[in-house]
């Protein structure tokens, strides 16, 4: 006798929620909306060089691994009462970042400008450092991406000139404020 499949999940990632949003695990169904983002012009701040099959698939499988190798990892956000995934954000930090990230790239152009990335991005912010105990983070910023330096902006970081970068060429460090400067 076969048995239906299983969908695969990762088990004891948090669900966040805000007031339009839930924050939730990265799950296989978010593989279309990740690779069409990756494959349009959207990305051009986040990959390097043209779009890639593979390299995509292994940076969605790489998004997924951060969360088991970490205990943390980006969540996927989406308004409430739709499942369409809009996004990423999270804490983040492979194994090469010389610090704590919180990082985030919006897969839907339809929520820009609406104030979405902004209100993940803080509910993220806040698991990192409420729950994570993180005394600190920055966002790598690629100094032509317009969008997030203003959302990095308006999350309250400012340019740290003395942190190490990432990226080639070198990505811009925001820092974020204190985690005590929020209370």
């Amino acid at each position: 006798m076969m048995q239906a499949a299983v969908q695969p999940s990762l088990s004891g990632v948090p669900v966040l929620e805000t007031g339009r949003l839930i924050l939730r695990a990265p799950q296989a169904s978010d593989w279309p909306a990740f690779n069409a983002m990756l494959a349009s012009d959207r990305a051009r701040f986040i990959r390097s060089g043209d779009y890639d099959l593979s390299n995509t698939w292994r940076a969605f499988g790489h998004m997924i691994g951060h969360w088991v190798l970490k205990g943390f990892g980006m969540f996927v956000f989406q308004m409430k009462g739709d499942d369409t995934p809009l996004g990423v954000t999270g804490p983040w930090c492979p194994a090469t970042w010389p610090e704590p990230e919180i990082g985030w790239t919006v897969w839907n152009p339809a929520v820009e400008g609406k104030g979405i990335a902004f209100e993940a991005a803080q509910a993220a912010r806040g698991y990192a450092y409420d729950v994570l105990g993180w005394p600190t983070a920055v966002s790598y910023v690629a100094p032509d991406n317009m969008r997030s330096r203003v959302l990095a902006e308006r999350l309250g970081a400012a340019i740290d000139t003395q942190a190490a970068s990432i990226g080639d060429p070198p990505c811009l460090v925001y820092r974020h404020p204190a985690p005590e400067s929020l209370k």
